[in-house]
């Protein structure tokens, strides 16, 4: 039988199995993604001016935000991708957004 102290990895703690925090976040994914269908393109307008408000209150560094608008069936298709500086930000962002 294996004991489960023996079962962790180089990045976790012998101790507890504790996972480093370095090793959930690195930094290599810094874009939070949304997209969502609306009827009127003034509703998703106005939708990109609150998830651009919200962006601003948490970014250290200007956040890249790339809005496109694609017009489909009886309404408009909004897709955007926040850029943030860090990790950290992208989750927060992500996470405010539940």
């Amino acid at each position: 039988m294996t004991n489960a102290i023996n079962k962790c990895s180089a990045n976790e703690t012998a101790a507890c199995c504790c996972v480093d925090v370095g090793t959930v976040m690195d930094n290599s994914d810094c874009t939070a993604s949304w997209s969502q269908w609306f009827a009127q393109r003034s509703e998703a307008e106005a939708k990109l001016a609150s998830l651009t408000e919200k962006a601003r209150q948490i970014e250290s560094e200007p956040c890249q935000i790339d809005a496109r608008f694609e017009a489909r069936d009886n309404g408009v298709q909004l897709d955007i991708d926040f850029n943030f500086a860090c990790q950290a930000e992208t989750l927060i962002f992500q996470l405010g957004l539940r």
